[in-house]
Order: structure tokens, then sequence, then C-alpha cells
């Protein structure tokens, strides 16, 4: 680890001298991959100079214990050493953390897609609900939610909801939500008190573009037409929504959210190279060796990853095992409370198969 961390320290110290070099700064395209690979590795060397002071502290410390007979002294010494031992082996951690192998899409943006489905109405008032929950969260995380297509339902909330995600390492966080949301609770509707349950699926894209996707024009089909529900005095008296269908896999996007046909054919495409994108990584999980899979995760979006009890006030990450009952505060925003252990689990399984594999 220690040999990694070296190597990861000089390459730290070799961008930051070419930042500094005469006119790097003229080429902004070089200068930016510098500027983000400098912020990549900074905190993993910060972390690092501080662990081998702790480590220059403990061998003198020991030293010190070695020399010292006053029996006091040797006390203040070994209360010393305990501390600095247990920082020792938290900045350890940290740092074994900091060399798993990173997930090449954690730094994107990410399309959202939340959609009703079994419970009928019922689901499609939880999915307006859920996206409120995700939109205050991105606001508490810094991040701008920009929904693009809404389908409302028969009786309020969306039959779907497909929104953009941009921020600071977005997908990192987010990409555990992906699957099967499950909602228990009496509906307005229900006279006799009975508890209905419904679902709703999340899927979490990770934004592509036309580097990491490739799309022949002409296998594309582009329609205008005039948007259509709520959205003010514009709606219906322009065609600016857009439906972009791509012949070849049949996959169509609509937006009629942007006030422009220009914006919405952007975010439409968009959409589209994710969602062509993610084809192609759940082929090529398919085609993944067992070993493989285990390390990359299966992406189901299929999969029942969390149950919201109303009457008892409990949601339920079933991956984990991870039961909180602060459920209304997650419904208003702090998803922290059910993201942060979900991270921290899926980071521990990643290094006890790094473990395991050395």
């Amino acid at each position: 680890m220690l040999k990694k961390l070296e190597e990861v320290e000089k390459k730290f110290e070799r961008i930051s001298s070419d930042l500094q070099a005469p006119g790097v700064a003229d080429n902004q395209k070089t200068y930016r991959e510098l500027m983000k690979e400098y912020a990549n590795l900074e905190k993993v060397v910060v972390t690092f100079r501080e662990f081998k002071k702790l480590l220059k502290n403990i061998s003198e410390n020991k030293e010190l214990l070695g020399s010292e007979n006053d029996e006091e002294m040797r006390k203040l010494i070994k209360i010393d050493l305990t501390e600095l031992e247990k920082q020792r082996d938290l900045k350890e951690e940290e740092l074994k953390l900091s060399l798993l192998p990173k997930d090449p899409n954690d730094d994107k943006n990410i399309v959202l897609e939340i959609r009703a489905g079994a419970g009928g109405d019922e689901a499609s008032l939880f999915a307006e609900e859920l996206f409120r929950a995700y939109s205050i969260y991105a606001s508490h995380r810094g991040w701008k939610m920009t929904a693009v297509s809404l389908s409302a339902g028969n009786v309020g909330g969306y039959k779907e909801i497909i929104a953009m995600i941009t921020g600071d390492k977005v997908y990192s966080v987010m990409k555990f939500e992906s699957g099967v949301h499950r909602v228990q609770r009496v509906p307005k509707t229900e006279a006799q008190g009975r508890i209905h349950t419904s679902t709703i699926t999340v899927a979490v894209l990770p934004e592509a573009d036309e580097v990491d996707v490739q799309i022949n024009p002409a296998d594309l089909r582009i329609d205008v037409m005039r948007a259509s529900g709520a959205g003010g005095q514009s709606v219906n008296r322009t065609e600016s929504a857009v439906r972009v269908t791509h012949l070849p896999s049949g996959i169509a996007v609509a937006c009629q959210e942007g006030k422009s046909q220009l914006s919405n054919k952007e975010r439409a495409m968009q959409i589209l190279y994710a969602k062509l994108m993610s084809l192609e990584e759940e082929k090529f999980r398919r085609e993944a060796s067992d070993a493989r899979l285990a390390q990359i995760g299966t992406g189901d979006r299929s999969e029942r990853i969390r149950t919201y009890n109303f009457p008892q006030s409990r949601i339920t990450d079933h991956r984990i095992g991870f039961t909180t009952h602060q459920l209304s505060s997650v419904m208003d925003g702090a998803f922290e409370v059910m993201l942060d252990p979900v991270v921290s689990y899926f980071r521990a399984e990643q290094l006890k198969q790094q473990t395991v594999g050395a």
C-alpha cells in the first residue's frame, strides 16, 4: 500500500509542477484536465502525508519510551502512543478506501428516471413524492436538478418523471438508488383503513456524450409537436416538444419541459446517449464472468431495494438490512440517512473483495 501511495504522491507533485509551467493555462482543455486530476489526488496525498507524520510520531514516542525511566513520564508517553496509534489506524483505513478501483462513471452527472409500477394511482402519487425528496436532497448537496419530461397520473402525481441532475460526483452517490422502491400506506381513498402496497422503479443513468457513444444521424428520427399539459401561456402554441427515436434500438425519448425546440432536442439527445451507454454496459455485465460480476454489481433495476412503511414511519434498505424510523426526514430530503450507510457498506464490500483477491 505504501508503495502505491508514494507513486500517487509523486504523480501529484508532477501535476502540481505542470500546472505552474509557463503557458499551460493557455490550453484550457489541458489545464482543466490537469486541475481535475490534481483535485482527485489532493485529498489522498494530504491524508498520506498526515499518515506518514503519525508513523514518525509513533516511532519517536517508542524511542522515548525505551529511554525514559520516570514512571509518570512513561504513563504520559503511553497515553500519547495509544491515541497516535488509534489515529494511524483510522488514516490507514481511509487510505485503503482511497486506493479502491474507481468507477469511471462516478464523476458524471446523471439522468434520473422514476416510473410508477404496481399500485395504480397510489404509485403515481408516491413517484411525485420521491421526486420531490430527491430534489430537496440535490439542493442540499449543491446539485442542480432539471425536469426533462413529466407524464401526469390520473389523480395527481406522475406516471413517469425524467430529470437530469448535475453537480459534483452525482453518479457516485445516486447510482445506489436504482431499483424497485416499495411503499406501504393507507391511501386517502381507502375507507376501510387498509394498508395498500405499491411500487415505483428508479433508474439512474450516468450522463454520456458523443465520445462514449457513437450515433449515426441516419439512425435517428426526430419528431416535433406541441407541448401538452400545464406550463403557462406558451404551452400548445408552439411546436417546441421534441421526440427523438433511435431506430436500431427502438429507444424513443421525448422532451417538452424546455421553452425552445433546440433545448428540448439537446436534452433528448443527452438522455438517448445515456440510455444507449446503459444498454452497452448491461450487455457487458451479462457477458462478464461471475467473479467480475461480483465486483461491478448486477445493475438489476428489477431488484427491490427499499420499503417505505408510512404507518410505522419506517424505511428499510433490503440490500444491507438497514432500518430507520426517520421516514418523514428522508421524504423531506434528508436522503443521507439512507445513502450514507449504503455507500459505506458497498465500499467496505469492495475493500473486502480486494483484500481476498490480493
